[in-house]
């Protein structure tokens, strides 16, 4: 519950789909980091390469493995939503069983 007292925090529907992970500047501290991170500021022409800007180039380059990956994302988060409400529904059905 909220505190009376303290406002109410309203956010926009753009800020409530921000990830601010996306925003986030990579470091190279891996090969692979650093090859991604050198390959994206050079194409982009930027010293400052972030999450996005890698995800961007990745899904401009390489659509294959970002769509491999986004399919599998989505299967498992849809699985989890169908868990989810086979579970919700098994227990009203289990309650309801026990109150008669």
């Amino acid at each position: 519950m909220n505190n009376i007292n303290e406002p109410e925090k309203v956010i926009s529907e753009l800020e409530a789909h921000e990830n601010p992970l996306l925003a986030m500047t990579v470091e190279g501290d891996s090969e692979l980091k650093k090859y991604l991170v050198e390959y994206t500021g050079t194409r982009l022409d930027n010293e400052e390469v972030t999450v996005n800007m890698i995800a961007e180039t990745m899904a401009a380059e390489f659509p294959e493995f970002v769509f491999a990956l986004a399919e599998e994302n989505f299967l498992r988060g849809y699985q989890t939503g169908l868990d989810d409400a086979f579970k919700t529904f098994a227990r009203e059905t289990e309650e309801t069983s026990t109150e008669e």
